[in-house]
């Protein structure tokens, strides 16, 4: 599986386009060895690292640069202030997520017509991240663990969330709604943010499961963890989109 094989287009509203690169400062180095996109992704690369191991408040640009092995100016040069990199790290992978996911769902609604099922959605939705993890290469795993950190970030993880997720995850709610079409709104959105919370922090790895659990379940082991998270999301938003939760 490589980022090539991401769709480019499905039927529900795109991730928003990243926003318009600031302006640039500095000078490229004459002399440099590698070409334009190659030293933008090392300095990608290596701010997706240390920010899914600090934070975003963690890390420097001087610490990127030095990770990159690049001059700070040149970090500047392409990607503006801080906030502006953490925007491009974010971007980068979250498009292909998204776009994975709706196109998967999507392809699932289509063929499913009025079979639809939880289960078959949820496995749609949920499977492109998880692959992503177990497959692309420890870069993903850097994503992961920072989209989990942002999730729970309260000062501006709601609104970074909302900007490059909110798409995908407003589709996955109106087609849940077609398989219970007694859900409320307010059920159907609790039960994602359940979801959600599940979801960003098995993706992270932590390593808390495995210590829980004595060892008999590890973090790692992703196949496992998105079988047991379709099915206990599939009954948890049964459980409250039901008829009794109508009162």
């Amino acid at each position: 599986m490589s980022q090539k094989d991401a769709p480019d287009a499905f039927a529900a509203p795109a991730v928003p386009a990243s926003p318009a690169a600031p302006a640039r400062r500095g000078r490229p180095p004459k002399a440099a060895k590698a070409g334009v996109s190659d030293t933008r992704d090392a300095i990608l690369d290596a701010a997706e690292d240390l920010f899914s191991k600090h934070g975003f408040y963690g890390v420097t640009i001087r610490e990127v640069a030095r990770e990159a092995g690049v001059d700070t100016a040149l970090v500047h040069y392409y990607f503006g202030a801080k906030r502006d990199l953490f925007d491009a790290v974010f971007t980068r992978r979250a498009e292909v997520w998204n776009n994975e996911r709706v196109a998967a769902i999507n392809r699932y609604a289509a063929s499913a017509g009025e079979a639809m099922t939880l289960e078959g959605l949820l496995e749609a939705f949920l499977r492109p991240p998880f692959e992503w993890s177990l497959k692309g290469g420890p870069g993903w795993k850097h994503y992961a663990a920072l989209v989990a950190q942002t999730n729970a970030n309260p000062t501006f993880g709601g609104e970074t969330m909302a900007r490059y997720f909110d798409p995908a995850i407003r589709r996955l709610i109106e087609l849940i709604g077609q398989v219970l079409p007694q859900a409320r709104d307010v059920d159907l959105y609790w039960g994602y943010h359940n979801l959600s919370g599940a979801l960003t922090l098995t993706l992270g790895e932590t390593g808390r499961l495995d210590r829980l659990s004595g060892g008999l379940c590890r973090s790692g082991d992703l196949e496992s963890a998105c079988d047991y998270m379709v099915r206990f999301a599939a009954a948890g938003f049964r459980a409250v989109c039901g008829p009794e939760r109508q009162t």
